[in-house]
């Protein structure tokens, strides 16, 4: 701990990835990445774009690819906005709409960024208590609140939140901002856009990262009445005119734009999905239902810290959370068909 730093760098405990170890090759079931390349669209245009124009800075509101993305979702372009990662808007957004003294609510089994960014800010905070079958409580977010936030399908259960449910928690807290966090909604899942015409209050993240196979390249999205993304490029160009750069512009125009590759690689890693859950589950294994790029696992005969163990030492990584209520769960990214025989194999000489 540097003498330099602020009170608050100090007590900061910051969001922690997934392992990136370089000591050997791995199989990387643990970071939620998409196990296929982007679409070839996709590369010829990144290639297209480095060229001489690099030397100017890129349109600060990217209104080419949110005009791109409105027409993919039938909405207005003002009714978008990209930012450098969903990471990144979601800090814009508890930054817009969450005020110091009024308790911000979320599942207390959720994406572990969200307690971050309100140590962060300086928001206060309450986790509401994910159900013994780790399904929202959804009366219990009927309450006096300073907002809302829940991942859906959530993270890292992977179970899916149905819209019936989240009007519910919209048509009470019209008020205060709600946020659906959808960075795994393509694997399964019917995305919240189709609601924000009826909820002001409504906003919706998404990214790239995952069923677009572009992790590497940043680029994220939310999606909401034009007051609440105005109050999201306020923030923004109070911190940075330029979040996205013209390489990652191009590349997020053409991933929306060539649908067709799209379905083909998310109905892929759906089915994987459901084959290795069938395998596990005839292994002994709980395995969550899943509407995500990922399944949640449990096994009664041995725990999950000693399959995570011994998964790595095979040259396999999955992501082990040692907190209350899932520390005996593991979260397993989908790989390609044939990286998942290889995890198959390896757990059945584990247990």
């Amino acid at each position: 701990m540097s003498k330099y730093w602020s009170e608050l760098t100090k007590k900061l405990v910051p969001y922690v990835p997934g392992e990136q170890p370089k000591d050997k090759k791995y199989i990387k079931l643990n970071t939620n990445e998409c196990p296929y390349p982007p679409s070839p669209k996709v590369l010829e245009a990144i290639k297209n774009a480095a060229n001489a124009d690099l030397r100017l800075y890129p349109a600060p509101e990217c209104d080419d690819l949110r005009k791109t993305i409105a027409d993919f979702y039938g909405i207005k372009m003002e009714e978008v906005y990209i930012g450098n990662g969903s990471d990144e808007i979601l800090a814009f957004a508890f930054q817009a709409f969450f005020n110091p003294g009024e308790k911000v609510l979320f599942p207390d089994i959720t994406y572990s960024f969200y307690p971050v960014y309100c140590e962060l800010y300086n928001i206060d905070y309450e986790t509401i208590p994910l159900d013994e079958d780790f399904n929202v409580p959804t009366q219990m977010f009927l309450r006096e609140n300073g907002g809302i936030i829940i991942s859906n399908p959530k993270a890292p259960t992977a179970k899916y939140m149905s819209l019936d449910e989240i009007k519910t928690i919209l048509d009470y807290n019209s008020e205060k901002v709600v946020i659906i966090d959808e960075a795994y909604i393509d694997f399964g899942g019917e995305s919240a856009v189709g609601l924000i015409k009826d909820y002001p209050n409504l906003l919706v993240a998404q990214t790239l990262s995952k069923s677009r196979s572009l992790a590497g390249l940043r680029v994220g999205l939310v999606i909401g009445n034009k007051e609440l993304i105005d109050g999201i490029i306020r923030v923004k160009n109070s911190f940075n005119s330029y979040t996205i750069d013209r390489l990652a512009m191009v590349g997020a125009i053409e991933a929306f734009k060539d649908t067709e590759y799209f379905e083909d690689i998310r109905q892929k890693v759906i089915n994987t999905r459901e084959w290795v859950s069938k395998e596990l589950r005839e292994m002994g294994f709980v395995v969550l239902d899943s509407k995500a790029n990922f399944v949640f696992i449990s096994n009664d005969k041995v725990d999950a810290e000693t399959i995570f163990k011994s998964l790595k030492e095979k040259g396999i990584l999955v992501r082990y959370f040692k907190k209350p209520r899932i520390d005996n769960f593991l979260r397993v990214s989908i790989g390609t068909d044939e990286e998942m025989r290889e995890f198959v194999a390896a757990l059945r000489e584990i247990i």
